[in-house]
């Protein structure tokens, strides 16, 4: 949901932190929110929750959720995310090694990409397809949860403003490959 200036957020239950799937302890989730692979990384957003409600998530920083995780809301309630489901290929390849060719493609072409050890799953795109059946893979049709690997860089911000010193790569502002090493 769009936040609307017109709108008060501060009657809405806030989420500021978050508890990864698997961690011990914390609430039970009294609701849920269903979410997109993209949705799931957010920094300040409204959510709409299974039942109806909503709740203002406000990280510091923009966060990467995955299914099962939880906002953990100041009134000590938590909300579950939950993956939805999303228009996918499954691709499947001769042999180990042809799926890490496979792999490389996709990474090549900085696609989201679920990798699972006997197949690949990525968002529908019948220009990838063909590339890919082209390439020998195997490539269906279906409708699941999407959980792509989130990457290195999951957390790094494209941005391209006043930078004052040089990257860990010790490239300087000015270097069209400043704060990027996508080799």
């Amino acid at each position: 949901m769009k936040l609307d200036i017109k709108d008060d957020f501060t009657s809405l239950p806030r989420a500021e932190r978050i508890a990864r799937a698997g961690e011990e302890g914390g609430e039970k989730p009294f609701d849920f929110a269903v979410l997109a692979h993209d949705e799931r990384h957010l920094r300040r957003r409204v959510l709409i929750l299974s039942e109806g409600g909503r709740v203002l998530v406000d990280l510091p920083e923009p966060t990467a959720l995955d299914h099962g995780d939880r906002l953990l809301l100041e009134d000590g309630r938590a909300v579950e995310i939950r993956a939805a489901e999303e228009e996918v290929y499954s691709i499947k390849a001769r042999s180990q090694l042809h799926l890490a060719e496979l792999c490389w493609h996709i990474g090549n072409r900085h696609l989201a990409a679920q990798i699972e050890p006997e197949r690949i799953v990525i968002l529908r795109d019948h220009v990838i397809r063909d590339m890919l059946q082209g390439l020998g893979a195997e490539v269906s049709e279906t409708v699941e949860q999407f959980r792509p690997v989130r990457g290195a860089y999951a957390g790094h911000s494209h941005g391209h403003g006043n930078h004052a010193e040089p990257d860990r790569y010790g490239r300087m502002p000015g270097d069209p490959h400043y704060g990027h090493n996508h080799a």
